[in-house]
């Protein structure tokens, strides 16, 4: 059985995830195919029955595009491993429809969360007003806002929203959590729905958006929502561009509410030299860069290896979102 995945995670995960009959097909920076000996493998040979996704595929000079490119030119692909939690890009429906399953991944959760806690930190305790003083050498201090006490709503309240509620409770904030279906497990302590959000946008200090992207969630944040938005609140946006109506955040931003946006997803990327975002003085910029924690590498080859002996053993596989993937 092929396995296609990048050199990079066989470099450094073949050993914990072979099996007995698999062979690996790699897709090297430049798109070469060899196999574990480095003898280069034809596409037309380079079939692979499993595909494995890993976060490097996203890194600069990775081999993003040969990758799923040869994912659409595999016939015999029954089952593709993703290393993200999104499932909203078109390979996905396309590899659905063909038949193929499709799993996703959680593994970035933490670092997301992690990325979120540092942005309402880094804004609540002025973080920039040290870093000015200590390229002038002055010794200046100043008061800040504390996370004890303030309100977060978190939009989308599954794994990313999730950790992220846990970790805002910890720091003894209350959390209202919004989702379609709530359930009595939502680490939050107040659930709403959808419609709701305009009401709970007037009470939240902050606003962490971490919903999927589906046809449903396009534009869920728009002019009613920004019209109820709290004066001086923060906004944080760790999900796609498409949950937020840019325009309308704008405006926003304009008569100060939401006070500040701290944005790592938008509705084109990478962002345009020329969008109003990179120059606005109540906006931050990160480059779709919040999954970025190490650890994730590690926690996508546990993943994949439960998956994997999972898959050769004819069970169910974790995260299975195929019948979602072709909705999306």
């Amino acid at each position: 059985m092929l396995v296609i995945l990048t050199e990079a995670a066989y470099e450094r995960f073949w050993t914990s995830v072979a099996r007995p009959g698999l062979r690996p097909v790699l897709v090297h920076p430049g798109g070469r195919l060899t196999d574990d000996t480095g003898a280069t493998i034809d596409r037309e040979r380079a079939d692979g029955e499993v595909a494995w996704g890993t976060s490097d595929l996203y890194a600069e000079g990775a081999p993003f595009r040969p990758f799923f490119g040869l994912l659409r030119r595999a016939p015999g692909l029954h089952w593709f491993q993703s290393p993200a939690a999104g499932f909203d890009a078109p390979i996905y429906a396309e590899l659905a429809r063909r038949g193929v399953r499709i799993t996703n991944a959680h593994v970035n959760s933490i670092p997301i969360a992690e990325y979120v806690m540092r942005a309402v930190l880094d804004h609540f305790q002025d973080a920039e007003a040290w870093r000015r003083a200590e390229a002038d050498r002055r010794w200046s201090t100043h008061d800040f806002r504390e996370v004890q006490g303030s309100t977060w709503l978190v939009v989308g309240v599954g794994s990313i929203g999730g950790h992220v509620a846990r970790r805002a409770r910890a720091f003894g904030a209350t959390v209202i959590g919004c989702r379609r279906r709530p359930t009595a497990d939502d680490p939050v302590d107040e659930a709403i729905t959808p419609d709701q959000l305009p009401e709970a946008a007037g009470r939240a200090d902050v606003i962490v958006v971490a919903a999927p992207a589906t046809p449903e969630t396009t534009g869920l944040l728009g002019d009613a929502f920004f019209a109820a938005v709290r004066p001086g609140g923060l906004l944080v946006n760790v999900a796609r561009g498409s949950l937020v109506d840019e325009t309308s955040l704008l405006a926003g931003l304009d008569r100060g509410a939401p006070g500040h946006a701290v944005l790592d997803v938008f509705s084109e990327e990478p962002l345009p030299s020329e969008h109003p975002f990179w120059t606005h003085p109540a906006v931050t910029v990160t480059p779709h860069n919040a999954a970025g924690g190490l650890g994730r590498y590690q926690r996508q080859a546990e993943l994949f290896s439960e998956n994997l002996d999972r898959y050769l053993s004819g069970q169910p596989l974790l995260n299975d979102v195929t019948d979602a993937a072709v909705v999306g």
